[in-house]
């Protein structure tokens, strides 16, 4: 039961390849929304490493944070309240062309570094 957090992590990063497959196809506020979702497994493989239990059925990534006690430095946690923030907007877009002009490619290039280097502080907590 210990290991199934390597789970979590393979799911990760799994999503963030496919945010760079939707990034490449020009699928730009997918990018986004797999960038948060591969931030979400990886919280709750950490999760589940760090509490030796199931993590909750959420998608806030600062609830997750809070229940495991970790914060990132100041930028890395400003870049995850941006990036939850854009998960209801990418989940469920109120107009759809708001979202496509909202997450361009220099937008979403940015969101995919800045998530894959949240993936790597989280890889440092385990």
């Amino acid at each position: 039961m210990s290991e199934r957090y390597n789970e979590w992590f393979r799911q990760a990063d799994y999503d963030m390849e496919t945010a760079e497959a939707m990034f490449s196809s020009g699928r730009y506020f997918y990018a986004v929304f797999m960038c948060h979702l591969s931030i979400e497994k990886a919280l709750k493989g950490l999760y589940f490493k760090a509490l030796n239990e199931a993590p909750p059925k959420t998608h806030n990534l600062l609830y997750l944070l809070a229940k495991i006690d970790k914060r990132p430095e100041q930028e890395l946690e400003k870049f995850i309240t941006r990036l939850n923030t854009a998960s209801v907007t990418t989940r469920y877009p109120d107009n759809l062309a708001k979202v496509q002009e909202a997450y361009t490619a220099e937008v979403t290039a940015e969101m995919i570094m800045k998530s894959k280097d949240v993936l790597q502080w989280i890889r440092t907590q385990l």
